[in-house]
């Protein structure tokens, strides 16, 4: 499972990335974390608000910072 992690560095965006690992260790999912952060790569998800989280390329959420438990409804 590829979770993707769709912004350019703000604290936000860095605790969506630990939100994210933290859901996907609790589930005990195979995963593999990317942190997108050039911005065309950004919007060629189709998002104009950051943070951003998709999951096997398939944008979940945008312009919030997501829970661990809002995460893991996500990757089940």
């Amino acid at each position: 499972m590829k979770i993707q992690i769709l912004g350019t560095g703000c604290p936000k965006c860095k605790k969506l990335a630990e939100n994210a690992e933290a859901a996907a260790k609790e589930l005990d999912v195979d995963y593999e974390l990317e942190k997108v952060t050039d911005i065309n790569k950004i919007l060629s998800f189709g998002i104009m608000i950051t943070p951003g989280i998709a999951i096997d390329g398939i944008v979940k959420a945008t312009g919030k910072l997501c829970t661990v438990e809002e995460i893991k409804v996500m990757l089940k």
